[in-house]
């Protein structure tokens, strides 16, 4: 395919994080139209039950409404497992992130909470497709209680992969970690590299998180960064309006 397409990703979409979103998503209605997938925490840091969020719900709803898509993003986006025990662990879960709350759970672990999470969708009347971990990270059981959801899609940083098979599909996608100045100037230098390596490729990410916002410096790169792709004829699409599209060019097979 000649096409390249970009799909625009907010993460860790809660009502303490709205406000952080709100000025920048208006900047990025006032380009055009451009989709975008949110990424939806129903209880962040098991102090926000978006259930009890009636305000939230009604601007998601809107967001619906415009042509934008809802997915689920973990259920607590907080690490509660018992505390590292290997070198390994402790870099993941306390220097990478405080956050990767589906990296140890179990089949069943796992399993109850997207359940849960698919009946706060369903309790919204709120259409899902896909579910993004936490900090991206999986374990195996949550894999294996992937497969025996109704989800059709999950994502890592690298990769789009369809549900239930995992079958993966090149999705290279661009994040910052934004939490202090240091890592602000990395992020922008690694980023402009990656984009430049991916300009040509049939499909760019950009994994934006709420501290993203707050800083100047980290909120008018994304903003700029978009402009220029749709400038250079990236058409922008949310992720399942993407993996439906594919489907639809393969003869033979629907959506």
């Amino acid at each position: 395919m000649s096409e390249r397409h970009l799909l625009l990703v907010l993460h860790d979409v809660a009502p303490e994080t709205w406000a952080d979103y709100r000025d920048f998503v208006a900047a990025v209605d006032a380009l055009g139209e451009v989709p975008i997938s949110w990424l939806v925490v129903p209880d962040f840091h098991r102090r926000q039950p978006l259930v009890a969020h009636a305000e939230l719900r009604r601007r998601l709803d809107a967001r619906l409404a415009r042509g934008d898509e809802l997915v689920l993003h973990g259920y607590h986006h907080q690490d509660d497992a018992p505390p590292p025990r290997t070198p390994g662990e402790w870099l993941m879960r306390r220097v990478y992130t405080h956050e990767g709350e589906f990296y140890r759970l179990d089949q069943a672990q796992a399993l109850q909470r997207l359940e849960q999470g698919i009946a706060v969708f369903r309790r919204c009347g709120w259409p899902l497709h896909g579910f993004v971990a936490p900090a991206w990270l999986m374990s195996e059981g949550t894999r294996l209680a992937l497969r025996e959801t109704p989800l059709s899609y999950t994502s890592d940083l690298r990769h789009l992969y369809r549900l239930p098979d995992f079958q993966a599909i090149d999705a290279p996608g661009l994040t910052w970690s934004a939490r202090s100045g240091w890592r602000r100037g990395v992020s922008r230098v690694v980023c402009a590299g990656l984009a430049a390596r991916y300009r040509r490729a049939p499909l760019l990410r950009l994994g934006l998180h709420p501290v993203d916002m707050r800083h100047e410096f980290s909120r008018r790169y994304w903003l700029e960064l978009i402009e220029h792709l749709l400038a250079a004829g990236r058409q922008p699409l949310t992720k399942i309006g993407w993996l439906d599209r594919q489907l639809s060019l393969v003869p033979g097979v629907t959506a």
